[in-house]
């Protein structure tokens, strides 16, 4: 999909509430305060017409660490994966690239998102950390003069001059140099999200080290750092998010 037509795309879900396995969903706008500050947070709130709660733990856990994704897709395919019944794998929020908050179910329960192999553990992981997925196709391919998705060597993403669509890095990142650009209002919601995470669930709103940011980090370190970390540090290869191509300092609290 040509990053031109990702806003239409996003408008036809919260339209029609339909993911793209024809899923659907009822979308409701709800707003909650932020403890200990003025601001409170817009949201939608993403239910599935059926209630359908298959595809996460209603279990309670003490949570220390909140875990950044980011989607390899686009919102209904995001909405679709991270929903499917029985399944298990999803994450309770989902930032569109207009910046809209989709809140699939609470984030006082858990599900799987660090995958098989996660250091320190897939299921004690998950269970501790809360995990927000930004949607967004992740890292492209040049051919010619043309950036194409993962999915295909057809799948044109954008021209190589449509710069405000993709960040070229200086140096690749896991072997990738070219990324899809996540949006200001992306970054303005996944800060205030944060805000209210860190508040509710008292997790304190520390990143990693730069240093350590981008790598996979040391077990123990890793398990008991309490903070904001994100999936390459749980994972040595086969994942890409978030790398050096997201603005961290736009989402500091």
């Amino acid at each position: 999909m040509k990053a031109s037509s990702i806003p239409n795309h996003e408008k036809t879900f919260f339209e029609t509430g339909k993911d793209s396995d024809g899923k659907q969903f009822v979308l409701t706008k709800k707003n909650i305060p932020i403890k200990g500050s003025n601001q409170s947070m817009p949201y939608l709130q993403c239910r599935p017409i059926n209630g359908d709660k298959s595809f996460y733990y209603q279990e309670k856990s003490t949570k220390t660490q909140i875990v950044l994704h980011y989607t390899a897709g686009y919102l209904k395919g995001d909405v679709a994966a991270l929903s499917k019944p029985n399944n298990r794998v999803s994450t309770p929020f989902i930032i569109a690239r207009d910046g809209t908050i989709l809140n699939l179910w609470s984030s006082a329960y858990w599900s799987y998102h660090l995958g098989s192999g996660a250091i320190g553990g897939n299921t004690s992981g998950s269970q501790r950390s809360i995990a927000i997925e930004l949607s967004n196709i992740g890292y492209l391919k040049r051919i010619g003069n043309k950036l194409v998705t993962v999915y295909s060597d057809t799948d044109v993403y954008c021209d190589l001059e449509e710069t405000q669509y993709y960040t070229q890095l200086d140096t690749p990142f896991r072997g990738e140099l070219y990324y899809a650009k996540f949006t200001p209002k992306q970054y303005d919601s996944m800060q205030l999200l944060l805000r209210y995470l860190t508040a509710e669930y008292n997790i304190p709103s520390n990143f990693l080290p730069e240093d350590k940011r981008y790598i996979t980090g040391k077990e123990k370190e890793l398990v008991n750092f309490k903070g904001i970390v994100s999936h390459v540090n749980y994972r040595s290869s086969g994942k890409w998010d978030i790398g050096p191509a997201f603005d961290w300092e736009k989402i500091a609290i």
